[in-house]
């Protein structure tokens, strides 16, 4: 993994002023056309397949789950465009982003004016050790997570396990977990997510009258399951890798919890296309603005990106060992490190 090189000091005034605005401004446009193939290329083949998959029940359901991994990725895809729908990046008027994302987000199963909010509260916070809590990967400092009870060390260690984050983790992120809302959320994100379960509700019974609920759920859930998986890994690695960024909030920066905190994940060409660019996550968070099909050139073209924290699948991969953050050492650490962390503060 290529570390972060530290950007040079700015007085507090500077920190405030978005310095990258004018810069990234020309990335910030959308294409309709651009956006338009964007959809063919997603949410089109994924249903597409989808039917497919229907058709295949019949013949054998080995192949049925042989196209089960291509359909998760224009799954996978399609949520990408959800996302930047949400951020009002991806189609040239807030109406169009809006019809859009409440479209795309039946197909994904995600309300769109609450999970915008939410994902909102994420970037304002990304690394910021004061306001963790939402739209974020739970994560507790090693003093935190020493002081804490029996159970909720049990809790912590469960949810941080790879088989319950990449194995119950997509069907509670994209199923469960946005069918709920509190009541004390304001009325517009509770009738995002009632008006969205409500839809869900008739198009899947729709489906189900059809072909039946045991064709529905051999189709449906297995590009679920693996772009689930894959989604979930996706938004680990961006911020959770050793040499992250988290500060306090006297301290906090939001250039530098995206350029810091925020990981390029650089994929093969193929992965690239499935993941809409996502990896390129250092761009997208310092200037949520930009569609996903600019962020390349975004990237290249300007030189303040060219010393971010950069990943490769395999870097990726071994971040999922990292659980707690050392607040001494200020780097993520294993449960062996935090360990020997916790034994020597003992002494």
């Amino acid at each position: 993994m290529q570390a972060a090189a530290t950007l040079p000091s700015r007085t507090p005034s500077e920190r405030k002023r978005p310095f990258w605005r004018e810069a990234l401004q020309p990335y910030a446009r959308p294409h309709l056309g651009r956006s338009l193939a964007d959809v063919l290329t997603s949410v089109v083949p994924y249903l597409g397949l989808s039917v497919g998959m229907y058709w295949l029940l019949d013949v054998s359901y080995l192949l049925v789950l042989v196209v089960a991994v291509p359909a998760s990725g224009f799954l996978l895809r399609t949520y990408i465009l959800f996302h930047d729908c949400t951020h009002g990046s991806f189609l040239p008027t807030k109406k169009a982003n809006q019809w859009l994302g409440i479209t795309l987000g039946l197909v994904v199963w995600a309300p769109f004016f609450n999970w915008r909010h939410a994902h909102q509260v994420h970037h304002a916070t990304s690394g910021d050790l004061d306001r963790r809590g939402e739209g974020d990967v739970p994560t507790l400092t090693v003093t935190e997570y020493y002081a804490a009870g029996f159970w909720g060390r049990l809790g912590y260690r469960l949810f941080r396990n790879p088989v319950v984050m990449f194995g119950i983790g997509p069907l509670w992120a994209l199923v469960v977990q946005p069918r709920m809302v509190s009541l004390s959320a304001r009325a517009r994100l509770r009738n995002s997510v009632v008006a969205t379960n409500v839809a869900l509700i008739v198009l899947v019974g729709l489906i189900v009258v059809w072909i039946g609920w045991q064709a529905f759920l051999l189709i449906w859930l297995p590009p679920v399951m693996l772009a689930g998986a894959a989604g979930v890994w996706l938004f680990y690695v961006q911020h959770q890798f050793e040499d992250a960024y988290w500060e306090s909030s006297d301290d906090w920066s939001y250039a530098d919890a995206a350029l810091r905190g925020s990981s390029y994940l650089k994929l093969p060409k193929v992965l690239q296309f499935f993941t809409g660019n996502i990896g390129l996550h250092h761009v997208h968070h310092l200037s949520a603005r930009i569609p996903n099909y600019n962020l390349q050139r975004a990237h290249d073209e300007n030189p303040i990106f060219h010393d971010v924290p950069t990943l490769t699948a395999w870097d990726g991969i071994k971040a999922v060992r990292l659980k707690l953050w050392d607040e001494d050492e200020r780097r993520l650490v294993t449960w062996a490190e935090a360990r020997h962390s916790g034994a020597a503060g003992a002494r």
